[in-house]
């Protein structure tokens, strides 16, 4: 009830900060400093967001995690074209906001009531790189030195993935440093409640695993920056999107399940897990109504095959997944034990890599309560499973491919650096390689408008369509 209520009076505040010229005119108002600027409203419309991140559909498909039923052009590669204008209309700029109205001297005073300078600062810098993270996952070279200026500059330039990335660490580690517990904690925050430890353990967190994203181009500044970070303290529970059982902040897959039935368990990950007798295909499937068990929904097929095959005789998503009142993770503690079974593995930290990749096993099985002594010892057991330094990072590709169970945008990125699991294209794919997608490409707005630094950014990078490997994918 706290966080409902944090909720929905940030929503208001926010509608009232907006609104408030309109309804009493100029009178007595100084245009250049706002009277009461509720940045508490600001981050909580920030945050609600995230929920964009973590309930994407297109990128689960992508890593194959779940098919489509009816209408399978997403699981093969239709759209080429993606929209980021709403990420820096919306979001990011309102933490951008909260990062200058916190910096002003003419303002700095008046939003105090939102928590200390410091702490809302260093927070909207968190959460800014949080999203750039996922945006240059996606598409590369982006707007970001010259973004976020709004009348001041309509056509940002394009900064490169590599730039990009170095400040996201950057800024990562200055954010962690800036997070002073000892002074007011943020408002409207319905992420960690205003608890700063959290926020600075998860800025530690993410920034070990942008390190990693970069280990195989940059692998002297990917170490320096996973063992700071490391050495730190990252988060020990995990992180997760706080959905609400009311339609304003639903779970998305609920929703999606609200108008048609259209996602199943995928014959690529069934077909990996089953023969394992992994315990969490039970949470990630149901089984199906015309009572089989558990049965997989091809990956990548038509339209008409995939009409062809019953309703009742596939597995869709498990209930539990999609309850509307059901959390859905931003940052795990089995992704972290993973990364660290990586960075054991190439020498980073004087830790065990296999003790590292057992508890990843572990906390994923306890965090979808799977987990068992027993059961777990018999899957860790299996040769399929059981660590090998020789095969660390195939262990650790495909075993955190299943942990990352409907985090798609991670998932699709370990995918594209680590190469394992062993993913092979839509059977019917419709791009023109026939190829995963391993990049999206720009908006046609930008195109359109921005034209100048587009072709630019298109110059560098490579061809602006699905087939264009980032920076940081070398492999």
């Amino acid at each position: 009830m706290k966080k409902i209520n944090k909720l929905v009076m940030g929503l208001l505040a926010g509608s009232i900060l907006l609104t408030s010229c309109n309804d009493f005119g100029d009178l007595n108002t100084d245009p250049n400093r706002p009277s009461n600027p509720l940045t508490s409203g600001l981050l909580t419309g920030a945050q609600r967001s995230v929920s964009s991140v973590v309930g994407d559909a297109t990128s689960v498909l992508y890593a194959q995690q779940l098919s489509e039923k009816q209408y399978t052009e997403a699981s093969r590669y239709q759209t080429i074209y993606f929209n980021f204008n709403d990420f820096y209309s919306g979001p990011l700029m309102n933490l951008q906001r909260i990062i200058e109205l916190n910096t002003n001297e003419e303002t700095k005073g008046d939003v105090l009531s939102s928590g200390s300078n410091e702490n809302q600062i260093a927070v909207a810098r968190i959460l800014k790189a949080y999203f750039f993270a996922t945006l240059t996952d996606r598409w590369g070279e982006l707007p970001y030195t010259e973004a976020l200026k709004g009348e001041l500059d309509f056509s940002p330039a394009y900064d490169s993935q590599e730039f990009i990335y170095t400040d996201l660490l950057k800024e990562l580690k200055e954010a962690a440093a800036q997070i002073d517990p000892g002074t007011a904690a943020v408002e409207g925050d319905l992420l960690f409640d205003g608890n700063m430890e959290s926020w600075r353990r998860f800025a530690n967190s993410l920034r070990m695993i942008l390190a990693l994203r970069i280990s195989d181009v940059s692998p002297q500044a990917a170490q320096t920056n996973f063992t700071e970070a490391y050495s730190g303290g990252i988060l020990l529970t995990d992180f997760m999107y706080p959905y609400l059982g009311e339609a304003n902040n639903q779970n998305p897959w609920y929703g999606r399940y609200l108008t048609r039935v259209d996602y199943a368990i995928s014959d690529t990950m069934h077909d990996y897990m089953k023969p394992l007798n992994d315990p969490r295909l039970e949470v990630y499937a149901d089984t199906t109504a015309s009572g089989k068990g558990i049965v997989p929904m091809p990956y990548g097929i038509s339209n008409a095959e995939a009409g062809s095959i019953t309703n009742a005789d596939v597995s869709y998503l498990g209930m539990a997944m999609r309850e509307q009142g059901a959390e859905l993770p931003i940052l795990t503690t089995a992704q972290l034990e993973f990364s660290l079974a990586e960075a054991a593995l190439k020498g980073w930290i004087s830790e065990s890599a296999e003790d590292h990749y057992l508890k990843a096993i572990e906390s994923s099985f306890r965090q979808y309560g799977v987990y068992t002594q027993a059961g777990f010892d018999a899957f860790v057991a299996q040769p399929d499973v059981a660590w090998s330094d020789a095969a660390g990072i195939e262990k650790i590709g495909y075993q955190k491919w299943v942990a990352l169970f409907l985090q798609g945008f991670e998932a699709w990125a370990e995918w594209r650096r680590l190469d394992y699991p062993a993913l092979a294209p839509a059977t019917a794919a419709l791009n023109s390689s026939k190829e995963i997608p391993v990049r999206q490409a720009y908006p046609t707005t930008e195109r359109d408008i921005n034209t100048d630094n587009y072709l630019e950014a298109v110059s560098r990078q490579g061809e602006d369509g699905l087939d264009t490997k980032l920076w940081w994918d070398v492999k």
